[in-house]
């Protein structure tokens, strides 16, 4: 179900991800500090191109536990402190930057996770996503191999220690609301999630059957430019 556009190429999960996807209420652009692919002039690209596609555009970054993380890697608290700060600070103004290039014909909201930490609905899907990473085998294992991969690059061999991996997991806990039902998040009818890259907990948040799964109106689609593999 690959959809090819002029400057994009975009995977829906599922079925029902592509319907979604064709409503064009709402994408959402996840957005992670520290990683290169995200720089001014690519979120100016995907501004311009999402504009042409779909009602609303809110691009989310992440800004939780990320002084957390640097400690756990082995930075002392006020270097970790300040990387954060010198990291997020960075990576707003990239976003900012090409959201202003991109000059789209209607608003686009930016915003890091923090600012959601007080609405209701993220906050119980929050409570959620912890209560099923305590409960759920299943669930907990994909957090998990998403952590490893993410630590692999970091700590290399050997394997990441338990205060790396629950750094991490408290950084994913943080994301996963957006995932499962940004619609509720937000306000909108229905939204398509679009990162660069395939997310290992896709499979198991579409699945049939009970856990915690994404919400009727909740898409995800990888989207990345046009030549560029997985």
């Amino acid at each position: 179900m690959t959809i090819t556009t002029e400057a994009f190429t975009v995977q829906p999960f599922t079925r029902s991800c592509h319907h979604i996807w064709d409503e064009g209420d709402h994408v959402l652009i996840g957005v992670s500090p520290g990683n290169s692919y995200f720089s001014a002039g690519r979120i100016t690209d995907l501004v311009r191109w999402a504009s042409a596609r779909f009602t609303r555009i809110d691009i989310v970054y992440a800004d939780l536990h990320v002084a957390e993380l640097f400690g756990a890697l082995g930075y002392d608290q006020d270097h970790a402190a300040r990387r954060a700060s010198k990291e997020l600070k960075a990576v707003r103004r990239r976003m900012l930057r090409g959201v202003e290039e991109a000059g789209p014909p209607a608003p686009v909201g930016v915003h890091g996770l923090s600012e959601f930490a007080a609405n209701p609905v993220y906050e119980l899907l929050h409570r959620r996503v912890r209560h099923f990473l305590a409960t759920d085998p299943a669930f907990r294992a994909g957090c998990e191999r998403m952590a490893g991969h993410f630590l692999s690059s970091k700590v290399g061999e050997p394997a990441a220690s338990a205060e790396q991996l629950a750094a991490c997991l408290d950084y994913i806990a943080a994301e996963l609301p957006f995932f499962l039902d940004t619609p509720g998040i937000l306000g909108v009818p229905s939204s398509v999630s679009c990162y660069h890259a395939p997310i290992p907990l896709t499979e198991l948040l579409y699945a049939k059957g009970g856990g915690l799964r994404a919400s009727r109106n909740q898409a995800h689609a990888v989207v990345r430019p046009e030549g560029i593999a997985a």
